[in-house]
C-alpha cells in the first residue's frame, strides 16, 4: 500500500482493530468513522491485501500463562544475513518475537519466554550455535502495548 496513501478512514479502522480487534465490529467501526458497515469491511480486506494488517493475534501475559521470565537478547549478526536468519530465530522454542533493528552494531533483538532460566539458556545457545554473537541479556519485568496515538483521529497531533 506504499504507493496509497492511508487516509482518516483507514487510521480510525486501525485504531479500533488495535483497540480491541476481537470485539470490535464493522458496524461499531462504522459509526466511528460515519460511513457504512460494508465500506469499512472493504477497507479492511484491502488492508489485509495490501499487507497493512499482517494478521490478528492474542496479547498474551506470559507470566500469568506461567512463563514468568521474558528475555530480551541483543545479537549481531552479518548485515547481509540478519533478515533472512529471522524465520530460524522464530523457530527456536520459546521465541515470541525478533526484531531486526538498523542501527548500532546489534542488528537483531530476540523476545524468548520461559518458566526459569533453563527455558532461556538453551535460545541463546541456538542463537550462538547460528553463528550470531549474544551482546546483552536483558530481563523485563512487565510489557505493555497501546494502539498508535497517530490512527486515532480524536487524538490528531
Amino acid at each position: 500500500m506504499a504507493d496509497e496513501e492511508i487516509d482518516d478512514v483507514d487510521r480510525a479502522i486501525l485504531y479500533a482493530l488495535q483497540e480491541d480487534a476481537r470485539n470490535m465490529s464493522s458496524g461499531d467501526i462504522a459509526e466511528r468513522t460515519d460511513t457504512s458497515d460494508s465500506t469499512v469491511r472493504k477497507r479492511i480486506n484491502h488492508l489485509e491485501a495490501s499487507e497493512v494488517i499482517k494478521g490478528y493475534s492474542a496479547d498474551v501475559d506470559y507470566q500469568q500463562a506461567g512463563y514468568p521470565l521474558r528475555m530480551l537478547l541483543y545479537c549481531t549478526a552479518s548485515i547481509p544475513e540478519r533478515g533472512d536468519l529471522i524465520p530460524e530465530i522464530l523457530d527456536i522454542d520459546g521465541v515470541v518475537s525478533v526484531q531486526e533493528l538498523v542501527t548500532g552494531e546489534e542488528n537483531l533483538l530476540v523476545t524468548a519466554v520461559g518458566e526459569s532460566d533453563s527455558d532461556i539458556t538453551p535460545v541463546a545457545q541456538a542463537l550462538l550455535d547460528m553463528g550470531l554473537t549474544v551482546a546483552d541479556e536483558v530481563l523485563v519485568r512487565s510489557h505493555e502495548t497501546t494502539p498508535f496515538g497517530k490512527f486515532d483521529s480524536e487524538n490528531e497531533r
